[in-house]
Parts: structure tokens; sequence; C-alpha cells
């Protein structure tokens, strides 16, 4: 495994921490001019270090699977054990989390010089939401894989 994990651990910590501080500025800031004020400042750096941190997810990840020789085990649907399943899981929540990321930056990037439709609005506030409340889930099913080991 070696520098993967690291590497993992450290990309995970600012993905998710970097969820958690903008869930935090979500709540604290009520009201629609300091949101206007903030998240044009904010989100586009953001965005851009969330990036590299879910890229360097991804390819840790995609590395540990394949140095542990567990690509084939993961689509081998006959094979089933607590650690195979918990990251059969963990791999369908990521794939839910990046779906939602895209769909979020993409509105994002578009109404940068606009203010959003209703359902962009819409559409921006619930993948925010879920992708907060997935890396919670996908923390645990990390959590549940590390123990076993």
């Amino acid at each position: 495994m070696g520098w993967a994990i690291h590497l993992h651990l450290i990309a995970a910590i600012a993905w998710i921490g970097g969820a958690f501080f903008m869930f935090m500025l979500g709540i604290s800031l009520r009201k629609k001019e300091d949101q206007d004020a903030v998240y044009p400042r904010i989100g586009p750096i953001y965005g851009y270090f969330e990036t590299g941190a879910l890229v360097l997810i991804l390819i840790s990840g995609i590395t540990m699977i394949v140095n542990n020789g567990l690509i084939d085990v993961l689509f081998d649907m006959n094979v089933h054990n607590e650690v195979i399943d918990s990251l059969r899981t963990k791999l369908m929540i990521v794939a839910v989390i990046i779906v939602m990321t895209v769909v979020h930056m993409v509105i994002s990037f578009k109404t940068m010089d606009r203010p959003k439709t209703p359902m962009e609005r819409f559409l921006s506030k619930t993948s925010s939401m879920g992708i907060f409340i997935l890396n919670l889930f996908v923390l645990h099913y990390a959590m549940v894989i590390r123990n076993i080991l």
C-alpha cells in the first residue's frame, strides 16, 4: 500500500474537511447578501481544491484496489465477505458522490456571472447537501474496512 494509503487519507481529510467547512459556512451565512459576498470569492477556489482532492482520492483508491488484487474480486458477485461487501458499498456511494459533484460544479461554474434559476438553486443545494451526507457514509465504511483489516 505504501504511498497510496497516505495520499488517500490526506486527500480524504481535505475532501471531507472542505465539505464540512462549506456546510458550516452555509449554516452560518443566513443572509443572502452575506452569501453573495462570500461564495463567489471562495467557491471557485474551493471547487478547484476539492476537485484536486477527489482526483487524488480516486487515483490512490484505484491504485490500492489494483495493487492488492481486489479488482477481480470486486466484480465477482459470487464473492462475499465483510471487507469486499463494505468496499463495494463504499464505491457505490463514491460513484453517487461523483455524479453529485459534477452536477454541483457544472451549475456553480455556469452561474458564476448570473443568479441561479430556482431549479439550479435546488439542484445545487441538494447536491451539496447530498455530497456532505454521503461523505459521512463513505467515512463510516472506510472505518469499517480499516477495523476489519
